[in-house]
């Protein structure tokens, strides 16, 4: 009994290639995950309201997918960031 599916595809595989610059949806990213895991630890270790500060990135994530835009994405429009 042959083995069936085994390199069926010759295709290289696809490779992550860095991109020079910093434009807006990478700052976004960075920005949402680092405030969620800053508001997560501090809600572990201080208070628990700061799951507040998680609940808003959220929000904001649901409205940037809602209408295409976010208050920090126009600010970050506002500050010259390329798109």
């Amino acid at each position: 009994m042959g083995y069936i599916g085994a390199m069926a595809s010759t295709a290289p595989a696809p490779t992550c290639v860095p991109t020079r610059g910093w434009n807006v949806r990478r700052i976004l990213f960075l920005l949402a995950g680092s405030f969620t895991l800053v508001g997560t630890a501090l809600a572990a270790f201080v208070s628990p309201w700061f799951l507040l500060l998680p609940a808003l990135v959220g929000a904001n994530q649901l409205l940037m997918v809602a209408v295409g835009w976010c208050p920090m994405s126009l600010l970050l429009g506002r500050l010259g960031v390329p798109d």
